[in-house]
């Protein structure tokens, strides 16, 4: 099972990683569109496209439906949800750590105080 979850991660990420695809799915979220619509808004050839399109959709990103010569893409049904959850649990972690630090330094800050009042007596 952690392997399993593991290697969605690593695809999801890997997914992500390009920017061209990161893009796609901005756009499919404001609304599903044609592989030719989404080649044309990112200036890129058909097979450029089917390319990005394709690893998007092996992540789970993206879903495809052919109709007549027509590829339309949606948004898939993970939804980064898993990729969400783990960015979530490392997001908990570093605000405990930097609230522990915030209490190191306000900790410092005190004592410096003190010992300054007490270098003027």
């Amino acid at each position: 099972m952690v392997q399993y979850m593991t290697t969605r991660l690593d695809t999801s990420f890997a997914a992500l990683s390009d920017a061209t695809r990161r893009g796609v799915l901005e756009q499919l979220g404001r609304a599903d569109a044609s592989i030719t619509d989404l080649a044309e808004s990112f200036h890129m050839t058909l097979t450029g496209m089917k390319k990005h399109v394709g690893v998007l959709e092996q992540a789970g990103l993206v879903t495809t439906k052919k109709i007549g010569r027509v590829r339309t893409c949606r948004l898939g049904p993970r939804r980064l949800k898993e990729a969400t959850v783990w960015l979530e649990n490392y997001r908990e972690r570093w605000d405990e750590r930097f609230d522990a630090l915030d209490t190191v330094v306000e900790e410092l800050t005190r004592k410096e105080k003190r010992d300054e009042r007490r270098k003027r007596k």
